[in-house]
Protein backbone atom coordinates (compact mmCIF):
# COMPACT_ATOMS: atom_id res chain seq x y z
CA UNK A 1 0.00 0.00 0.00
CA UNK A 2 1.34 3.66 -0.95
CA UNK A 3 -0.31 7.15 0.20
CA UNK A 4 -1.94 7.87 -3.30
CA UNK A 5 -3.84 5.94 -5.44
CA UNK A 6 -2.73 4.99 -8.98
CA UNK A 7 -4.01 3.76 -12.14
CA UNK A 8 -2.81 2.63 -15.32
CA UNK A 9 -5.18 4.05 -18.33
CA UNK A 10 -5.62 3.00 -21.62
CA UNK A 11 -8.50 4.63 -24.06
CA UNK A 12 -9.59 4.37 -28.08
CA UNK A 13 -12.51 5.80 -29.98
CA UNK A 14 -13.65 5.75 -33.60
CA UNK A 15 -16.22 6.97 -36.18
CA UNK A 16 -16.50 3.25 -37.32
CA UNK A 17 -18.56 3.57 -40.71
CA UNK A 18 -20.42 6.48 -39.78
CA UNK A 19 -19.68 9.76 -41.16
CA UNK A 20 -20.01 11.41 -37.28
CA UNK A 21 -18.70 10.44 -34.23
CA UNK A 22 -20.99 10.96 -31.54
CA UNK A 23 -19.41 9.10 -28.71
CA UNK A 24 -17.48 10.95 -26.34
CA UNK A 25 -15.13 10.15 -23.23
CA UNK A 26 -12.50 11.59 -21.07
CA UNK A 27 -10.87 11.45 -17.99
CA UNK A 28 -9.04 13.24 -15.07
CA UNK A 29 -6.38 12.36 -12.63
CA UNK A 30 -5.93 15.02 -10.69
CA UNK A 31 -2.86 15.88 -8.29
CA UNK A 32 -3.69 16.45 -4.73
CA UNK A 33 -5.08 17.44 -2.60
CA UNK A 34 -7.75 16.92 -5.36
CA UNK A 35 -6.68 13.13 -5.73
CA UNK A 36 -7.25 12.29 -2.02
CA UNK A 37 -10.45 14.43 -1.88
CA UNK A 38 -12.54 13.47 -4.75
CA UNK A 39 -10.46 10.68 -6.89
CA UNK A 40 -10.40 9.64 -10.51
CA UNK A 41 -13.07 10.55 -12.27
CA UNK A 42 -13.79 8.25 -15.95
CA UNK A 43 -16.81 9.55 -18.40
CA UNK A 44 -18.44 7.99 -21.45
CA UNK A 45 -21.38 9.14 -23.50
CA UNK A 46 -22.89 7.95 -26.84
CA UNK A 47 -24.80 10.29 -28.32
CA UNK A 48 -28.15 8.72 -30.44
CA UNK A 49 -27.54 8.14 -34.10
CA UNK A 50 -31.09 9.80 -34.81
CA UNK A 51 -29.98 12.80 -33.55
CA UNK A 52 -27.60 16.00 -35.17
CA UNK A 53 -26.75 16.83 -32.00
CA UNK A 54 -26.00 13.33 -30.47
CA UNK A 55 -22.43 14.49 -30.34
CA UNK A 56 -23.08 17.97 -28.73
CA UNK A 57 -24.96 15.56 -25.77
CA UNK A 58 -22.44 13.14 -25.40
CA UNK A 59 -19.31 16.33 -25.16
CA UNK A 60 -21.42 17.95 -22.98
CA UNK A 61 -22.25 15.77 -20.70
CA UNK A 62 -18.60 14.26 -20.41
CA UNK A 63 -16.77 17.70 -19.84
CA UNK A 64 -19.84 19.09 -17.40
CA UNK A 65 -18.83 16.05 -15.24
CA UNK A 66 -15.30 16.11 -15.59
CA UNK A 67 -15.51 20.29 -14.75
CA UNK A 68 -18.60 19.98 -12.22
CA UNK A 69 -17.27 16.90 -10.24
CA UNK A 70 -14.32 18.63 -9.08
CA UNK A 71 -16.27 21.98 -8.33
CA UNK A 72 -18.35 20.48 -6.15
CA UNK A 73 -17.98 19.89 -2.34
CA UNK A 74 -14.98 17.98 -0.62
CA UNK A 75 -17.74 17.22 2.12
CA UNK A 76 -20.63 15.75 0.14
CA UNK A 77 -20.09 11.97 -0.51
CA UNK A 78 -19.11 10.59 -4.21
CA UNK A 79 -23.03 9.70 -4.83
CA UNK A 80 -24.13 12.98 -4.19
CA UNK A 81 -21.82 15.32 -6.21
CA UNK A 82 -21.60 12.88 -8.62
CA UNK A 83 -25.72 12.81 -9.31
CA UNK A 84 -26.11 16.80 -8.73
CA UNK A 85 -23.42 17.28 -11.34
CA UNK A 86 -25.18 14.38 -13.79
CA UNK A 87 -28.75 15.95 -12.80
CA UNK A 88 -27.63 19.36 -14.04
CA UNK A 89 -26.53 18.06 -17.14
CA UNK A 90 -29.56 16.38 -17.76
CA UNK A 91 -31.50 19.53 -17.08
CA UNK A 92 -29.38 21.49 -19.71
CA UNK A 93 -29.72 18.62 -22.44
CA UNK A 94 -33.45 18.76 -22.01
CA UNK A 95 -33.70 22.14 -21.76
CA UNK A 96 -32.21 22.62 -25.45
CA UNK A 97 -34.26 19.46 -26.20
CA UNK A 98 -37.08 20.97 -25.47
CA UNK A 99 -36.16 24.04 -27.39
CA UNK A 100 -35.21 22.74 -30.48
CA UNK A 101 -36.54 19.73 -32.41
CA UNK A 102 -36.95 17.37 -29.82
CA UNK A 103 -39.40 19.01 -28.34
CA UNK A 104 -41.78 17.27 -31.32
CA UNK A 105 -39.21 14.06 -31.32
CA UNK A 106 -36.85 12.99 -29.07
CA UNK A 107 -35.00 11.33 -31.42
CA UNK A 108 -33.91 14.46 -32.80
CA UNK A 109 -33.09 16.18 -29.23
CA UNK A 110 -30.17 16.64 -27.63
CA UNK A 111 -29.69 13.07 -25.85
CA UNK A 112 -27.15 10.26 -25.05
CA UNK A 113 -26.49 7.76 -22.63
CA UNK A 114 -23.93 8.19 -19.83
CA UNK A 115 -21.75 6.29 -17.87
CA UNK A 116 -18.74 6.83 -15.24
CA UNK A 117 -16.49 5.30 -12.64
CA UNK A 118 -14.92 7.72 -9.84
CA UNK A 119 -12.62 5.47 -8.05
CA UNK A 120 -11.66 7.36 -4.52
CA UNK A 121 -9.54 5.45 -1.94
CA UNK A 122 -10.42 2.13 -1.61
CA UNK A 123 -13.63 2.44 -3.69
CA UNK A 124 -14.76 2.28 -6.88
CA UNK A 125 -18.46 4.57 -7.99
CA UNK A 126 -20.39 3.61 -10.45
CA UNK A 127 -22.76 5.66 -12.10
CA UNK A 128 -25.09 4.51 -15.04
CA UNK A 129 -27.92 5.76 -17.66
CA UNK A 130 -28.35 3.97 -20.73
CA UNK A 131 -26.92 1.29 -23.13
CA UNK A 132 -22.78 1.44 -22.67
CA UNK A 133 -21.40 -1.04 -20.06
CA UNK A 134 -18.79 -1.25 -17.20
CA UNK A 135 -16.92 -4.20 -16.69
CA UNK A 136 -15.01 -5.52 -14.00
CA UNK A 137 -12.34 -7.91 -15.53
CA UNK A 138 -11.19 -11.16 -14.89
CA UNK A 139 -8.48 -13.37 -15.97
CA UNK A 140 -10.62 -14.92 -18.61
CA UNK A 141 -13.54 -13.51 -18.39
CA UNK A 142 -16.10 -10.32 -17.65
CA UNK A 143 -18.26 -9.03 -15.50
CA UNK A 144 -21.00 -6.34 -16.33
CA UNK A 145 -21.78 -4.05 -13.23
CA UNK A 146 -24.40 -2.28 -15.68
CA UNK A 147 -27.66 -2.90 -16.74
CA UNK A 148 -28.56 -2.01 -20.30
CA UNK A 149 -31.53 0.54 -20.63
CA UNK A 150 -32.90 -0.97 -23.65
CA UNK A 151 -36.30 -1.89 -24.45
CA UNK A 152 -36.75 -4.53 -27.08
CA UNK A 153 -40.21 -4.79 -28.40
CA UNK A 154 -39.16 -7.01 -31.41
CA UNK A 155 -36.05 -8.42 -33.03
CA UNK A 156 -36.11 -4.98 -35.17
CA UNK A 157 -37.26 -2.30 -32.96
CA UNK A 158 -35.63 -1.71 -29.69
CA UNK A 159 -35.65 1.77 -27.86
CA UNK A 160 -33.57 3.28 -25.28
CA UNK A 161 -35.65 3.23 -21.96
CA UNK A 162 -32.83 6.11 -19.98
CA UNK A 163 -30.59 8.31 -21.22
CA UNK A 164 -30.04 11.93 -20.40
CA UNK A 165 -31.78 14.70 -22.18
CA UNK A 166 -35.26 12.83 -22.66
CA UNK A 167 -36.89 14.31 -19.77
CA UNK A 168 -36.67 16.93 -17.05
CA UNK A 169 -35.19 14.17 -14.59
CA UNK A 170 -32.93 11.31 -14.74
CA UNK A 171 -33.05 8.44 -12.95
CA UNK A 172 -29.31 7.62 -12.73
CA UNK A 173 -28.00 3.81 -11.48
CA UNK A 174 -25.28 4.18 -8.65
CA UNK A 175 -23.03 1.12 -7.43
CA UNK A 176 -20.28 0.85 -5.08
CA UNK A 177 -17.63 -2.17 -5.46
CA UNK A 178 -14.76 -2.48 -3.21
CA UNK A 179 -11.72 -2.21 -4.55
CA UNK A 180 -8.37 -3.85 -4.77
CA UNK A 181 -4.70 -3.44 -6.40
CA UNK A 182 -4.69 -5.39 -9.81
CA UNK A 183 -9.12 -4.65 -10.19
CA UNK A 184 -9.52 -3.22 -14.31
CA UNK A 185 -12.46 -2.13 -15.71
CA UNK A 186 -13.57 -1.75 -18.86
CA UNK A 187 -16.00 1.12 -20.44
CA UNK A 188 -17.64 0.39 -24.12
CA UNK A 189 -20.45 1.73 -25.97
CA UNK A 190 -22.46 -0.45 -27.41
CA UNK A 191 -20.54 -0.25 -30.89
CA UNK A 192 -18.15 -2.24 -29.04
CA UNK A 193 -20.09 -4.68 -26.77
CA UNK A 194 -22.02 -6.20 -28.95
CA UNK A 195 -20.35 -7.27 -32.15
CA UNK A 196 -17.01 -8.47 -29.54
CA UNK A 197 -17.28 -11.66 -26.88
CA UNK A 198 -16.98 -11.26 -23.45
CA UNK A 199 -13.86 -14.15 -23.86
CA UNK A 200 -12.31 -11.91 -26.27
CA UNK A 201 -12.43 -8.65 -24.39
CA UNK A 202 -10.92 -10.41 -21.36
CA UNK A 203 -8.17 -12.05 -23.00
CA UNK A 204 -7.09 -9.02 -25.41
CA UNK A 205 -6.70 -6.94 -21.93
CA UNK A 206 -4.66 -9.54 -20.21
CA UNK A 207 -2.91 -9.92 -23.79
CA UNK A 208 -1.88 -6.29 -23.64
CA UNK A 209 -1.52 -5.09 -19.98
CA UNK A 210 1.59 -3.49 -20.47
CA UNK A 211 -0.09 -1.42 -22.91
CA UNK A 212 -3.41 -0.78 -22.44
CA UNK A 213 -3.88 1.84 -25.13
CA UNK A 214 -2.87 -0.79 -27.27
CA UNK A 215 -5.52 -2.91 -26.03
CA UNK A 216 -8.44 -0.74 -26.52
CA UNK A 217 -7.16 -0.08 -30.63
CA UNK A 218 -7.32 -4.00 -31.04
CA UNK A 219 -10.54 -4.35 -29.49
CA UNK A 220 -12.28 -1.90 -31.13
CA UNK A 221 -10.42 -2.90 -34.74
CA UNK A 222 -12.35 -6.50 -34.08
CA UNK A 223 -15.33 -5.26 -33.35
CA UNK A 224 -14.99 -3.52 -37.01
CA UNK A 225 -14.00 -6.71 -38.84
CA UNK A 226 -17.05 -8.36 -36.90
CA UNK A 227 -19.15 -5.72 -38.70
CA UNK A 228 -20.29 -2.90 -36.31
CA UNK A 229 -21.87 -0.49 -38.30
CA UNK A 230 -21.42 2.14 -35.15
CA UNK A 231 -19.38 4.60 -32.86
CA UNK A 232 -17.18 2.64 -31.01
CA UNK A 233 -15.27 3.90 -27.87
CA UNK A 234 -13.61 1.84 -24.94
CA UNK A 235 -11.59 3.02 -21.91
CA UNK A 236 -9.58 0.08 -19.81
CA UNK A 237 -8.79 1.64 -16.24
CA UNK A 238 -6.26 -0.90 -13.89
CA UNK A 239 -5.94 0.03 -10.55
CA UNK A 240 -2.09 -0.22 -9.90
CA UNK A 241 -1.87 1.27 -5.77
CA UNK A 242 -4.17 2.23 -3.47
CA UNK A 243 -4.04 4.59 -0.82
CA UNK A 244 -3.54 3.04 3.02
CA UNK A 245 -6.95 1.71 4.44
CA UNK A 246 -6.30 3.06 7.74
CA UNK A 247 -5.13 6.66 6.81
CA UNK A 248 -8.08 8.91 6.93
CA UNK A 249 -8.83 11.17 4.32
CA UNK A 250 -8.70 14.10 6.32
CA UNK A 251 -6.72 16.49 4.98
CA UNK A 252 -3.82 17.19 7.74
CA UNK A 253 -1.15 19.64 6.53
CA UNK A 254 -0.51 20.25 10.10
CA UNK A 255 -1.16 16.70 11.50
CA UNK A 256 2.87 16.02 12.13
CA UNK A 257 3.80 19.44 13.68
CA UNK A 258 4.43 19.13 17.53
CA UNK A 259 2.50 20.39 20.07
CA UNK A 260 2.57 24.46 21.01
CA UNK A 261 4.63 25.21 23.45
CA UNK A 262 2.54 26.09 27.39
CA UNK A 263 0.79 29.23 26.78
CA UNK A 264 0.05 32.07 29.38
CA UNK A 265 -1.45 35.44 28.92
CA UNK A 266 1.03 37.87 26.69
CA UNK A 267 2.72 35.08 25.61
CA UNK A 268 2.88 35.07 21.34
CA UNK A 269 2.54 32.11 18.86
CA UNK A 270 3.05 32.63 14.95
CA UNK A 271 2.34 36.30 15.13
CA UNK A 272 -0.68 35.96 17.78
CA UNK A 273 -0.28 37.12 21.28
CA UNK A 274 -2.09 35.45 24.00
CA UNK A 275 -4.86 37.69 25.91
CA UNK A 276 -6.57 34.94 28.55
CA UNK A 277 -7.75 30.96 29.02
CA UNK A 278 -11.34 31.22 27.64
CA UNK A 279 -12.03 27.61 28.71
CA UNK A 280 -9.79 24.50 29.66
CA UNK A 281 -10.48 20.34 29.46
CA UNK A 282 -9.07 17.36 29.21
CA UNK A 283 -9.45 17.85 25.82
CA UNK A 284 -8.28 20.63 24.77
CA UNK A 285 -7.47 24.44 25.84
CA UNK A 286 -9.25 27.75 24.20
CA UNK A 287 -7.67 30.71 24.06
CA UNK A 288 -9.17 34.70 23.05
CA UNK A 289 -6.00 35.67 21.36
CA UNK A 290 -5.09 38.78 19.01
CA UNK A 291 -3.38 38.65 15.27
CA UNK A 292 -0.42 41.61 15.95
CA UNK A 293 -1.05 41.95 12.05
CA UNK A 294 -4.53 43.99 12.50
CA UNK A 295 -5.37 43.71 16.28
CA UNK A 296 -8.47 41.79 14.88
CA UNK A 297 -9.59 39.06 17.76
CA UNK A 298 -9.80 35.44 17.26
CA UNK A 299 -9.77 31.78 19.26
CA UNK A 300 -6.86 29.85 19.79
CA UNK A 301 -7.20 26.26 20.38
CA UNK A 302 -4.40 23.56 21.13
CA UNK A 303 -5.17 19.91 21.57
CA UNK A 304 -4.75 18.01 25.07
CA UNK A 305 -1.05 17.06 26.26
CA UNK A 306 -2.45 13.96 27.42
CA UNK A 307 -3.68 12.47 24.05
CA UNK A 308 -1.01 13.88 21.68
CA UNK A 309 0.15 10.19 19.99
CA UNK A 310 -3.65 9.25 20.03
CA UNK A 311 -3.77 9.66 15.96
CA UNK A 312 -7.40 9.68 15.32
CA UNK A 313 -7.85 12.35 18.40
CA UNK A 314 -5.37 15.20 16.61
CA UNK A 315 -7.84 14.29 13.23
CA UNK A 316 -11.01 15.22 15.27
CA UNK A 317 -9.09 18.20 16.51
CA UNK A 318 -8.30 19.50 13.41
CA UNK A 319 -11.78 18.37 11.75
CA UNK A 320 -13.05 21.70 13.51
CA UNK A 321 -10.90 24.11 11.49
CA UNK A 322 -11.94 22.13 8.45
CA UNK A 323 -15.12 22.41 8.88
CA UNK A 324 -15.80 25.93 9.45
CA UNK A 325 -13.50 26.71 6.26
CA UNK A 326 -15.99 25.24 4.26
CA UNK A 327 -19.35 26.60 5.80
CA UNK A 328 -20.32 30.43 5.51
CA UNK A 329 -23.00 30.87 7.71
CA UNK A 330 -24.03 34.06 10.21
CA UNK A 331 -25.20 30.95 12.41
CA UNK A 332 -21.80 28.90 12.33
CA UNK A 333 -18.64 29.60 13.68
CA UNK A 334 -16.13 30.85 11.13
CA UNK A 335 -12.53 29.81 10.77
CA UNK A 336 -10.09 32.75 11.39
CA UNK A 337 -8.93 33.97 7.72
CA UNK A 338 -5.08 33.42 7.83
CA UNK A 339 -2.81 32.09 5.68
CA UNK A 340 0.26 32.35 7.85
CA UNK A 341 2.83 29.07 8.29
CA UNK A 342 1.99 27.31 11.59
CA UNK A 343 5.42 26.13 13.69
CA UNK A 344 2.90 23.72 15.72
CA UNK A 345 -0.65 21.96 16.39
CA UNK A 346 -3.51 24.42 17.03
CA UNK A 347 -6.48 25.80 15.24
CA UNK A 348 -7.94 29.42 14.09
CA UNK A 349 -11.02 29.95 14.88
CA UNK A 350 -13.28 33.51 14.65
CA UNK A 351 -14.52 35.03 17.81
CA UNK A 352 -17.77 34.60 19.14
CA UNK A 353 -18.86 37.11 22.17
CA UNK A 354 -21.35 36.40 24.00
CA UNK A 355 -22.76 33.95 26.39
CA UNK A 356 -23.26 30.51 25.46
CA UNK A 357 -27.12 29.10 25.59
CA UNK A 358 -26.28 27.19 28.74
CA UNK A 359 -25.69 30.35 30.74
CA UNK A 360 -28.70 32.04 28.68
CA UNK A 361 -30.83 29.46 30.31
CA UNK A 362 -29.39 29.81 33.93
CA UNK A 363 -30.45 33.62 33.18
CA UNK A 364 -33.90 33.27 31.83
CA UNK A 365 -35.29 29.65 33.66
CA UNK A 366 -38.95 31.18 32.63
CA UNK A 367 -38.55 32.20 28.68
CA UNK A 368 -40.88 33.84 26.40
CA UNK A 369 -42.07 31.19 23.86
CA UNK A 370 -41.14 34.44 21.64
CA UNK A 371 -37.66 34.02 22.81
CA UNK A 372 -37.42 30.39 22.54
CA UNK A 373 -38.71 30.40 19.17
CA UNK A 374 -35.89 33.14 18.10
CA UNK A 375 -33.26 31.01 19.14
CA UNK A 376 -34.72 27.60 17.81
CA UNK A 377 -35.01 29.40 14.22
CA UNK A 378 -31.23 30.44 14.38
CA UNK A 379 -30.30 27.28 15.41
CA UNK A 380 -32.16 25.68 13.01
CA UNK A 381 -30.81 27.56 9.91
CA UNK A 382 -27.29 26.93 11.50
CA UNK A 383 -27.97 22.80 11.18
CA UNK A 384 -29.63 23.39 8.14
CA UNK A 385 -25.95 25.01 6.56
CA UNK A 386 -24.33 22.08 7.63
CA UNK A 387 -26.89 19.31 6.20
CA UNK A 388 -26.90 20.90 2.93
CA UNK A 389 -23.21 20.19 3.20
CA UNK A 390 -23.90 16.51 4.22
CA UNK A 391 -22.59 17.00 8.02
CA UNK A 392 -24.07 16.28 10.64
CA UNK A 393 -23.29 18.52 14.16
CA UNK A 394 -24.14 15.29 16.00
CA UNK A 395 -22.91 17.22 19.65
CA UNK A 396 -25.49 19.81 19.76
CA UNK A 397 -25.78 21.12 23.55
CA UNK A 398 -26.47 24.12 25.00
CA UNK A 399 -22.64 24.28 25.94
CA UNK A 400 -22.10 24.50 22.42
CA UNK A 401 -24.55 27.28 21.42
CA UNK A 402 -23.53 31.45 21.72
CA UNK A 403 -25.48 33.88 21.66
CA UNK A 404 -23.88 37.58 21.07
CA UNK A 405 -24.60 40.72 22.72
CA UNK A 406 -26.84 41.32 19.46
CA UNK A 407 -28.92 38.49 20.17
CA UNK A 408 -27.11 36.13 17.29
CA UNK A 409 -26.99 32.25 17.84
CA UNK A 410 -24.14 30.88 16.45
CA UNK A 411 -22.98 26.99 16.80
CA UNK A 412 -19.44 26.23 17.89
CA UNK A 413 -17.78 23.06 18.36
CA UNK A 414 -17.45 21.31 15.54
CA UNK A 415 -15.29 17.96 17.12
CA UNK A 416 -18.00 15.50 16.43
CA UNK A 417 -19.31 16.19 12.86
CA UNK A 418 -19.84 13.95 10.83
CA UNK A 419 -18.69 14.43 6.88
CA UNK A 420 -20.44 11.91 4.52
CA UNK A 421 -16.95 12.47 2.14
CA UNK A 422 -14.63 10.91 4.89
CA UNK A 423 -17.08 8.67 6.42
CA UNK A 424 -17.01 6.87 3.01
CA UNK A 425 -12.87 6.22 3.44
CA UNK A 426 -12.97 5.97 6.85
CA UNK A 427 -12.04 2.60 8.86
CA UNK A 428 -15.30 0.51 9.25
CA UNK A 429 -14.41 0.62 13.08
CA UNK A 430 -14.27 4.60 12.53
CA UNK A 431 -18.05 5.01 13.96
CA UNK A 432 -17.96 2.88 16.94
CA UNK A 433 -18.12 5.50 19.82
CA UNK A 434 -21.31 7.30 20.56
CA UNK A 435 -20.79 10.97 19.39
CA UNK A 436 -21.61 13.73 21.41
CA UNK A 437 -23.08 14.34 24.94
CA UNK A 438 -25.07 11.87 25.89
CA UNK A 439 -28.06 13.21 27.23
CA UNK A 440 -28.81 15.14 23.58
CA UNK A 441 -28.36 12.14 21.53
CA UNK A 442 -30.74 10.16 19.55
CA UNK A 443 -31.84 6.69 20.46
CA UNK A 444 -30.52 5.38 17.11
CA UNK A 445 -27.04 6.17 18.04
CA UNK A 446 -27.21 4.12 21.34
CA UNK A 447 -28.44 1.13 18.74
CA UNK A 448 -25.52 1.24 16.95
CA UNK A 449 -27.89 2.69 13.67
CA UNK A 450 -25.55 5.80 12.98
CA UNK A 451 -27.36 9.25 12.73
CA UNK A 452 -29.24 11.37 10.26
CA UNK A 453 -30.20 15.44 10.49
CA UNK A 454 -33.34 13.84 11.93
CA UNK A 455 -30.54 12.97 14.54
CA UNK A 456 -29.70 16.82 15.13
CA UNK A 457 -33.08 17.47 15.00
CA UNK A 458 -33.84 15.99 18.15
CA UNK A 459 -31.02 17.27 20.20
CA UNK A 460 -32.87 20.69 18.81
CA UNK A 461 -35.94 19.20 19.93
CA UNK A 462 -34.59 18.33 23.46
CA UNK A 463 -33.50 21.62 24.20
CA UNK A 464 -36.13 23.51 23.22
CA UNK A 465 -38.07 21.13 25.70
CA UNK A 466 -35.69 21.97 27.91
CA UNK A 467 -35.35 25.50 27.45
CA UNK A 468 -39.43 25.49 27.72
CA UNK A 469 -39.64 23.47 31.13
CA UNK A 470 -35.65 23.30 32.65
CA UNK A 471 -36.11 19.33 32.00
CA UNK A 472 -35.41 16.71 29.30
CA UNK A 473 -38.13 14.68 27.58
CA UNK A 474 -36.84 11.54 28.99
CA UNK A 475 -34.58 12.68 31.24
CA UNK A 476 -31.10 10.61 32.01
CA UNK A 477 -33.37 7.24 30.38
CA UNK A 478 -32.02 7.88 27.00
CA UNK A 479 -28.05 6.99 28.48
CA UNK A 480 -29.62 3.86 29.68
CA UNK A 481 -30.70 3.06 26.14
CA UNK A 482 -28.59 -0.43 24.99
CA UNK A 483 -31.45 -2.18 22.66
CA UNK A 484 -34.67 -1.29 21.34
CA UNK A 485 -36.51 -3.15 24.44
CA UNK A 486 -35.07 -0.31 26.67
CA UNK A 487 -37.27 2.65 24.20
CA UNK A 488 -40.36 1.18 25.49
CA UNK A 489 -40.04 2.04 28.88
CA UNK A 490 -39.71 6.00 27.93
CA UNK A 491 -42.56 7.98 27.48
CA UNK A 492 -43.03 11.50 26.31
CA UNK A 493 -44.36 14.22 29.53
CA UNK A 494 -46.38 16.91 27.50
CA UNK A 495 -45.06 20.24 27.97
CA UNK A 496 -48.52 21.54 28.68
CA UNK A 497 -48.78 19.55 32.20
CA UNK A 498 -45.94 21.66 33.58
CA UNK A 499 -46.91 24.75 31.41
CA UNK A 500 -50.60 25.16 30.68
CA UNK A 501 -50.29 28.36 28.65
CA UNK A 502 -47.86 26.62 26.31
CA UNK A 503 -50.48 26.19 22.84
CA UNK A 504 -50.97 22.38 22.34
CA UNK A 505 -49.60 22.58 18.70
CA UNK A 506 -46.31 24.08 19.75
CA UNK A 507 -46.18 20.55 22.30
CA UNK A 508 -46.80 18.30 19.15
CA UNK A 509 -44.62 19.83 17.52
CA UNK A 510 -41.73 19.44 20.24
CA UNK A 511 -43.15 15.86 20.64
CA UNK A 512 -42.87 14.86 16.91
CA UNK A 513 -39.28 16.06 16.77
CA UNK A 514 -38.18 14.18 19.80
CA UNK A 515 -39.68 10.76 18.73
CA UNK A 516 -37.74 7.82 19.72
CA UNK A 517 -38.38 6.73 16.21
CA UNK A 518 -36.71 8.80 13.73
CA UNK A 519 -38.96 7.80 10.99
CA UNK A 520 -41.15 9.86 12.89
CA UNK A 521 -39.64 13.28 13.48
CA UNK A 522 -39.81 15.75 10.87
CA UNK A 523 -37.88 15.50 7.97
CA UNK A 524 -36.21 18.18 7.90
CA UNK A 525 -35.05 20.97 10.89
CA UNK A 526 -36.36 23.82 9.30
CA UNK A 527 -39.80 21.52 9.49
CA UNK A 528 -39.31 21.81 13.18
CA UNK A 529 -38.86 25.30 13.00
CA UNK A 530 -41.90 26.22 11.02
CA UNK A 531 -44.03 24.06 13.25
CA UNK A 532 -43.09 26.00 15.92
CA UNK A 533 -44.39 28.99 15.20
CA UNK A 534 -47.36 28.30 12.43
CA UNK A 535 -50.09 26.01 13.95
CA UNK A 536 -50.08 22.39 12.46
CA UNK A 537 -53.37 21.00 11.36
CA UNK A 538 -52.80 17.80 12.20
CA UNK A 539 -51.96 18.40 16.22
CA UNK A 540 -54.86 20.65 16.07
CA UNK A 541 -56.78 17.45 14.79
CA UNK A 542 -55.16 15.62 17.40
CA UNK A 543 -57.74 13.90 20.88
CA UNK A 544 -56.19 14.62 23.94
CA UNK A 545 -55.19 10.95 24.91
CA UNK A 546 -57.06 10.14 28.10
CA UNK A 547 -55.10 10.07 31.80
CA UNK A 548 -55.10 6.11 31.29
CA UNK A 549 -52.60 6.74 28.61
CA UNK A 550 -50.78 9.72 29.90
CA UNK A 551 -50.28 9.04 33.36
CA UNK A 552 -51.05 5.14 33.80
CA UNK A 553 -50.04 4.86 37.88
CA UNK A 554 -52.06 8.00 38.22
CA UNK A 555 -54.94 6.66 36.56
CA UNK A 556 -55.28 3.51 38.91
CA UNK A 557 -54.57 5.60 41.74
CA UNK A 558 -57.52 7.88 41.23
CA UNK A 559 -59.42 5.25 40.33
CA UNK A 560 -58.49 2.68 43.57
CA UNK A 561 -59.02 6.20 45.45
CA UNK A 562 -62.82 6.23 44.17
CA UNK A 563 -63.25 2.53 44.74
CA UNK A 564 -62.26 3.61 49.06
CA UNK A 565 -64.54 5.89 49.22
CA UNK A 566 -67.51 4.00 47.70
CA UNK A 567 -66.22 1.19 50.27
CA UNK A 568 -66.26 3.37 52.92
CA UNK A 569 -69.54 5.30 52.55
CA UNK A 570 -70.84 1.36 52.28
CA UNK A 571 -69.64 0.29 55.28
CA UNK A 572 -70.57 4.00 57.09
CA UNK A 573 -74.34 3.21 55.48
CA UNK A 574 -74.37 -0.51 56.41
CA UNK A 575 -73.21 0.22 60.27
CA UNK A 576 -75.45 3.30 60.71
CA UNK A 577 -78.19 3.33 63.38
CA UNK A 578 -81.79 2.58 62.24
Amino acid sequence: MTSELSVSVGQHSDKGRKPLNQDFHGLCIPRQPLLGAKGIAVALADGISSSDAGHVASASAVQSFLDDYYCTSDAWSVKTSAHRVIEAANAWLYAQTFQGQGRFDKDRGHVCTFSALVLRSTTAHLFHVGDARIYRVHAQSLEQLTNDHRVHVSREENFLSRALGIASSVDIDYQAQPLAVGDTFLLATDGVHQHVGADVLAATIQANAADLDHAARTIIDEALHNGSPDNLTVQIVRVDALPDPNRHELPLQAGDLPLPPPLSARAELDGFRIERELHGSSRSHVYLATDLANGNELVIKTPSVDLQDDKAYRERFLMEEWVARRIHNDHVMRAYPSCRQRTCLYTALAYVPGQTLAQWMRDHPTPDLAQVRDIVEQVAKGLRAFHRMEMLHQDLRPENIMIDPQGTVCLIDFGSVAVASLAETAPPDAASAIPGTLQYTAPEYFLGQGGSARADTFALASITYQMLTGRLPYGLGLTRVRQGQDLKRLSYEPIRLRQPHIPVWVDKAIEKAVSLDPHRRHDEVSEFAWDLRHPNRAYLRDREPPLVERHPVAFWQGVSFVLLLLLLAVLATHHAPH
